[in-house]
């Protein structure tokens, strides 16, 4: 009985379990024909979601141009090259017979594998059913073109190749202007014109369908993108990349000379504030044997420094315009030394004379001079010459287009660390911290006539071809002083050059106005950009050489600064290290420039009389003249091939360097020039098959001159 008992409890057990497994698998089954045939849409689309994506498709960025349309920064595409090798359309015949060849022809391309290695890959993945292979990353332009012509590929989108574009920014003139063009790449903030006109050269990004296959790898899933982009904006700039070559090179030679540290060269046109050419150039590397120099930082607008004797120009127009001080008011220099509290300031140069003029101080650049005639006009209200400073905008940011301009530094009399010697101190260009930029700035004014405009980089923007944007002039300050003022002014910076610290500057074509400078700048106590300055001992500074002025001086068209940082061969006198620097650039730029000549037609007409006679040898003189009712005398040699067409009496004749006879002798002649409808003439008459490319005269031919030829022989001529 017990065992009986026991059986059925192990049986009752038995079907429990069985039971149990039967509903879990009905319902489990339940759940299959829930998923499959229910949320079978959902659940698919939810996964397609987690292996395709929707990737952005970076526009063509747009280009950078110089004034005269030169290319100063463009977006090169270069293609990720893959292949779909069981494409629908590429069947086992086509395959077993191009594969070889086109291995050979991937290798000879690319030239990272051997033509095997390309079979045996190409092979693998068409025996593994793989449908999307990497072959090339940052293929060119070029290079993508040669592959459309290889074996399958040449198919087009039915033979397998699929390609993604990325764009990459280049600079085709390399260093010149790099700083200031800027760079724009991948996860970095653009710098330069890139930076200040980033959203407008950016264009609007695309949008493409991607498939994420095995190994992590994104293919896209539809030949043409879902948002096809939107290319950016084009920026037409005012510098002139001849100019540019010319700056940069001249700065080049003298910071090699000089074993100097970096420098700086800008150059202005005097009306409107165009800047043709800025260079800015660093010395690579600490060691001081080294020549290796390139655009790294823009000190020409990003770094306020003391400028030195340059500063000088501001100290004699306050002074001149407040007081009308005359050039023939005499200074007491004694010796060039004098003495402010504990601070003494001393001439370069022990001066010729210890009674020197205000134009001779200017000229001869005496710091005792400006700090005696400041101080004794402004002592007993230094705010008065910090007023007048400011008036000049020497406070104030130029507001520039380009990211990173420096703070300017005009200390007022309020500040804590204004003291007895600030003010003669700031007359000579001390304590107080300015750009190049700035400098040029008001050097630029006074060529200007006393109008302050606003440099300026920017000419005009193009979208398609289309101008969307100028940009013209901005004017600061109408008359930064009065004309009195100026006439001193420029008749002081004109003497500078003729008979001062600037005179190795003459210039024989053309007169120079202009102001050297040598500054000490501090080499500890001070960070560039910062606003903050130190003042050292002479022991502890480095020298500035710089030189800023206007050309030609009668009719000033352009400024020019230069200066030279840290010159370390013995010679750091402006006049002597920055001013061949300007000279070289003045006279290069006056020789190859129009603006310069006088019109040898001024007091004519171009035309006062009709010619008797155009002599004639094509059809687009005979077509002018025609339309300009003027007589046509025809030039005619014996081998000349002659159309028998005839207009109003005038015939129409070609020189063909007897042409006919050397076609006749089997020789194919030089038909260079040719116009289409004259050489498809001859040619044809001689039995040629004859193709035409473009339109125009001919520019090339596929058969060359001299070669022997027979009749039904295929030329082709390239036309112009």
């Amino acid at each position: 009985m017990k065992i009986n008992g026991k059986k059925k409890d192990i049986l009752s057990r038995t079907y429990l379990v069985y039971i149990f497994l039967c509903v879990f698998s009905l319902a489990i089954f339940y759940k299959m024909c829930i998923i499959q045939f229910k949320e079978g849409a959902m659940w698919k689309a939810k996964a397609e979601a987690f292996n395709t994506q929707v990737h952005e498709i970076e526009a063509v960025r747009g280009n950078i141009f110089d004034i005269n349309g030169n290319l100063l920064a463009t977006s090169l595409p270069y293609y990720e090259i893959a292949v779909d090798i069981n494409a629908p359309s590429i069947d086992k015949k086509l395959f077993e017979e191009k594969i070889d060849s086109l291995g050979f022809m991937l290798a000879d391309l690319f030239k990272d594998k051997t033509a095997k290695q390309y079979t045996k890959l190409l092979r693998k993945a068409r025996k593994s059913g793989d449908r999307y292979v990497v072959l090339k990353r940052n293929v060119p332009y070029k290079d993508l073109q040669t592959l459309k012509t290889f074996p399958i590929f040449k198919k087009g989108k039915r033979g397998g190749l699929v390609t993604l574009q990325t764009n990459k920014r280049e600079r085709p003139f390399k260093m010149l202007a790099a700083r200031t063009i800027g760079m724009s790449r991948a996860g970095v903030k653009p710098v330069g014109l890139e930076g200040a006109y980033d959203t407008l050269l950016m264009g609007i990004s695309g949008q493409r369908l991607m498939q994420k296959i095995a190994g992590g790898v994104w293919r896209p899933i539809n030949d043409e993108n879902e948002v096809e982009p939107k290319d950016g904006s084009d920026l037409f700039t005012t510098l002139d990349i001849n100019i540019q070559d010319v700056a940069e090179n001249a700065l080049l030679k003298t910071l090699m000379k000089n074993n100097a540290s970096h420098g700086c060269a800008i150059l202005m046109e005097v009306k409107t504030g165009e800047i043709k050419a800025i260079a800015n150039l660093t010395r690579n590397g600490k060691d001081t044997s080294t020549y290796n120099y390139s655009e790294n930082l823009n000190y020409a607008i990003g770094y306020a420094t003391e400028p030195g004797s340059t500063f000088k120009l501001a100290s004699y127009l306050a002074a001149m315009d407040d007081f009308d001080v005359s050039l023939e008011e005499k200074i007491k220099v004694g010796n060039g030394e004098v003495t402010y509290y504990n601070k003494t300031i001393k001439d370069s140069h022990t001066p010729e004379s210890p009674v020197l003029t205000v134009q001779r101080a200017f000229e001869t650049s005496s710091n005792s001079a400006i700090a005696i005639l400041i101080q004794k006009y402004y002592s007993k209200n230094p705010q008065k010459y910090v007023d007048k400073l400011k008036s000049f905008h020497l406070n104030e940011k130029l507001g520039l287009s380009i990211p990173g301009e420096a703070n300017p530094l005009i200390k007022e009399t309020k500040s804590k660390d204004w003291s007895g010697i600030t003010l003669p101190q700031m007359s000579y260009g001390y304590e107080s911290l300015i750009t190049p930029l700035q400098t040029l700035t008001l050097y630029n004014a006074i060529a200007n006539d006393g109008r302050m405009v606003k440099p300026r980089f920017e000419k005009e923007i193009q979208r398609n071809g289309k101008t969307v944007k100028t940009f013209t002039t901005e004017v600061i300050a109408e008359q930064i002083v009065k004309k009195e003022t100026l006439r001193k002014a420029k008749q002081m910076l004109e003497g500078v050059v003729q008979n001062g610290t600037g005179k190795g500057l003459n210039i024989t074509a053309f007169k120079v106005g202009g102001k050297t400078g040598t500054a000490q700048i501090a080499k500890t106590g001070f960070k560039k950009g910062s606003g903050k300055t130190a003042y050292g001992d002479v022991g502890n500074r480095d020298y500035q050489a710089s030189f800023v002025g206007y050309f030609p001086a009668d009719k000033p068209l352009y400024t020019c600064i230069v200066i030279i940082n840290s010159p370390s061969n013995g010679i750091y006198y402006g006049g002597l290290v920055a001013g061949p620097v300007f000279k070289e650039i003045a006279e290069k730029v006056y020789s190859s420039s129009v603006d310069f000549l006088e019109p040898i037609n001024n007091k004519q007409n171009l035309l006062t009389k009709a010619p008797g006679s155009i002599k004639s040898q094509n059809d687009e003189m005979v077509i002018a003249s025609k339309a300009l009712k003027l007589p046509v005398k025809l030039n005619v040699s014996e081998n000349s091939y002659v159309s028998r067409n005839q207009t109003d009496s005038i015939r129409i004749s070609l020189q063909t360097n007897n042409l006919e006879s050397q076609l006749k002798k089997g020789i194919v002649p030089n038909l260079n020039g040719l116009s289409a409808k004259d050489a498809l003439f001859l040619l044809e008459n001689s039995g040629f098959h004859v193709k035409l490319y473009g339109i125009g005269s001919v520019k090339k031919q596929s058969i060359e001159a001299g070669q022997k030829f027979n009749k039904g022989d295929k030329i082709t001529l390239i036309l112009s």
